[in-house]
């Protein structure tokens, strides 16, 4: 009896941690906490070593490196809709094995128990065990219906991934056409100045708004998608946030042009940063200057102003520019850390950037 009584229990238990892990992750379409679901946890405790191992593996071939790393994803969505289906089974097993006296033939063993819910979850019905007491034909249909319900819920839930995916990866793609490989907000603004296209980057920022909002609803509800890498080498969606958010914080400090839709961006992409970083527990200390040297943004300027572009006062638009910049230069530094994206311009590891100082510090 206290056997029957203890294999009931846990595996309702088990049963109900995997329906709510699912129904956490799938249906609601908001971030919630991470404590009780085993997905979440998952995640966290692999991506821990899958960036490091990759390292270990190819320390020196970055295209095989970033090829191991972008594998994460794909292989977490197939890993955590197996992991599902095994648990429902484990725990439909302990909850029959409890009433195993209701079968025929009668059930003996756990493992017998586990392989008659799995069926159960299949809908496969081969009719080897049958169940005979009301409670174990009971159970057996919620298990169908279980088994039903999840596939079909991870089945929809794949088309909305990848939907997701090749939705944010073609802003990713169009912007990186118009910044440069890699890109940032400097290559960004100076590539259009030369193409006689400056007018154009307050339409990209009113684009960039729409595809901001997007990631942030999507990556928060949905936090799997921050894993996928882009098709591209030197990109990233984390990097286009940046080289967005650098161009709008110079169009409002720096430049004296448009900057309307800039400063809109600017907000929800400050928004988004941090929302993320929050989700992620990941933010790096920054000083006051935003991670940018005095020196790198003088080149800046330089360069914005060789693409004919009118430069204000660099002393004030100095500190104007410092002061936005620290406001979402740790969540992103920390994002890009925690996700270990391609080195870019302000953001990714600073030490592959010519620096104007030996102790320049090095923020990743």
């Amino acid at each position: 009896m206290v056997l029957n009584v203890f294999s009931i229990v846990a595996g309702l238990l088990m049963i109900a941690l995997t329906l709510n892990d699912v129904f956490q992750s799938v249906i609601v379409p908001r971030a919630v906490g991470r404590r009780y679901r085993l997905s979440a946890q998952l995640m966290r405790a692999t991506w821990r070593l899958w960036p490091a191992l990759a390292w270990r593996l190819y320390p020196k071939d970055g295209s095989r490196r970033e090829d191991f790393i972008a594998a994460f994803a794909p292989l977490l969505l197939v890993t955590l809709i197996a992991m599902w289906s095994v648990f429902l089974a484990l725990g439909y097993g302990a909850l029959l094995y409890g009433m195993r006296d209701e079968f025929s033939p009668q059930i003996h063993a756990y493992a017998t128990a586990v392989y008659f819910a799995s069926t159960s979850l299949l809908t496969i019905g081969f009719g080897d065990i049958v169940p005979r007491g009301g409670w174990a034909r009971f159970i057996s249909m919620c298990a169908g219906a279980s088994g039903l319900g999840v596939l079909s819920i991870t089945t929809a839930f794949l088309f909305a991934t990848f939907g997701a995916f090749q939705q944010r990866e073609a802003f990713v793609v169009l912007v990186s056409a118009r910044a440069g490989r890699p890109g940032s907000g400097v290559g960004l603004i100076a590539i259009h100045a030369y193409a006689d296209l400056a007018a154009d980057v307050e339409k990209l920022m009113r684009d960039a708004q729409t595809w901001a909002a997007i990631v942030m609803e999507t990556h928060l509800a949905y936090p799997i998608l921050s894993f996928f890498r882009s098709s591209h080498e030197d990109e990233s969606w984390i990097g286009t946030l940046g080289t967005l958010l650098d161009a709008a914080t110079l169009m409002m400090t720096t430049l004296d042009m448009p900057c309307g839709e800039a400063r809109f961006f600017y907000a929800i992409g400050r928004h988004c940063s941090r929302d993320l970083a929050h989700l992620y527990s990941v933010e790096s200390v920054m000083d006051r200057t935003g991670g940018v040297h005095r020196e790198e943004f003088e080149r800046a300027c330089d360069r914005l102003a060789a693409a004919g572009l009118k430069v204000r006062n660099r002393d004030e638009a100095w500190q104007h520019f410092a002061t936005l910049r620290s406001t979402y230069a740790g969540h992103l530094n920390g994002l890009a850390r925690f996700f270990d994206i391609p080195p870019l311009e302000w953001v990714g590891d600073r030490s592959l950037i010519p620096a104007p100082h030996a102790v320049a510090e090095t923020v990743h």
